[in-house]
């Protein structure tokens, strides 16, 4: 759960950066949709961050819609409003569910609520057409993306923790490749080499870690200032990460000043 207030933007970019699906979350009322979605909103912020991160699938649960008395025109309105903007975002919005809820009293979350007569369910169209009508429904719908497994492991470091009786434990996603106990991984571009003593998900013992897993690995004889947030992990005898003398970067500049000059 990403939090929407700009306060916490950072918060927000790691929680997504890691994830494959977004549930953007739109209050109904009048005026907290408009502020959302104007120029400066955050609902407009959120989306456009998720897509850039590389979040290409999307659910929009438009909430609160108890606080409308579950108004039809309402709901329309706001599809319209959003489909627009998440166009511009680079969404497809028919790939996007729409799913009116109200999270307060579970409304379309899990069951079909009996207060939107009018509603006949979401529909989004990929390679069939799937349709549904709950949050739930929605959620079982995400195509898992392709994993790939086989190409050399790396693994950005999200945090790296020092827990007592066990030592030095990184954790992160893996991006592509595996991780498990017993390999030797080296952490670009600090240059710390070590092997992996245990691989951990939720509290398991892991076989092995592989792409989209968030896990936690223990390593030897590495101390928790050797290496940082940001470190890549990968398997130091098969292509492992290393510096570079220069790299192509995708930039969005947020809202943008109309000129960039020294100092912004």
């Amino acid at each position: 759960d990403a939090p929407g207030h700009r306060d916490f933007i950072k918060n927000m970019i790691t929680g997504t950066s890691q994830a494959d699906c977004a549930i953007l979350i739109i209050a109904a009322g009048t005026g907290e949709f408009e502020a959302g979605i104007s120029k400066d909103g955050q609902t407009r912020e959120h989306a456009l961050l998720a897509y850039t991160l590389g979040v290409k699938q999307l659910i929009v649960a438009i909430n609160k819609m108890d606080t409308t008395k579950w108004s039809e025109d309402r709901y329309q309105e706001i599809i319209k409003e959003t489909s627009n903007f998440i166009k511009k975002v680079g969404f497809n919005p028919k790939h996007v569910p729409f799913v009116p809820i109200s999270g307060f009293n579970g409304d379309n979350m899990i069951d079909n609520s009996t207060n939107c007569p009018w509603y006949k369910g979401w529909e989004k169209e990929i390679k069939t057409k799937v349709t549904g009508k709950t949050l739930l429904e929605a959620i079982d719908a995400i195509e898992p993306p392709k994993r790939p497994s086989d190409k050399p492991l790396r693994l950005p470091l999200q945090d790296v923790y020092k827990i007592g009786g066990i030592g030095t434990v990184p954790v992160g996603r893996v991006e592509t490749g595996i991780i498990k106990s017993g390999m030797v991984v080296t952490f670009a571009p600090a240059g710390v080499t070590t092997e992996v003593k245990s691989v951990e998900m939720h509290h398991e013992q892991l076989v092995e870690g592989t792409p989209g897993d968030n896990v936690g690995f223990n390593v030897k004889n590495v101390s928790v200032k050797e290496i940082r947030r940001g470190n890549v992990a990968g398997d130091s005898k098969n292509d492992p990460p290393k510096g570079c003398d220069s790299f192509n970067a995708q930039v969005i500049v947020l809202n943008h000043p109309g000129q960039v000059g020294a100092g912004y």
